[in-house]
């Protein structure tokens, strides 16, 4: 079981910047992935970035250049640092997990946090 515990988010005027963290319950470093999604409303959760365990980060074309993603493996902590936001990021962001067990592959949600971008 992987437990992840979200932090940051708000709300920010357009242009403006917004930080993300997520810390999981295990050494992040020995998961299959991690990484953040995004559900904006009335529409279906979509990636944003994750890094998988070939160690290469993948973002979405969406937020490629402004949003950057990082890990802590002493924490066991993910970040997202979201700069130039546009009023088009505003969603609830979940920190994201998959954990190899014997031969399956379960997956792990946060518990979301909000980011609201103004025009």
């Amino acid at each position: 079981q992987v437990q992840l515990v979200e932090s940051g988010g708000g709300a920010v005027q357009a242009g403006g910047s917004l930080g993300l963290s997520c810390t999981a319950s295990v050494t992040i470093s020995h998961l299959k992935a991690i990484g953040w999604y995004r559900q904006a409303p009335g529409k279906e959760p979509h990636l944003v970035a994750k890094i998988l365990d070939d160690g290469i980060i993948r973002y979405s074309d969406s937020v490629k250049g402004r949003f950057t993603m990082s890990g802590d493996n002493a924490e066991n902590t993910i970040y997202l640092q979201m700069n130039n936001l546009e009023p088009e990021d505003t969603a609830v962001y979940y920190c994201y997990a998959v954990q190899t067990i014997a031969s399956w592959d379960a997956e792990y949600w946060g518990q979301g946090t909000q980011v609201a971008v103004s025009s």
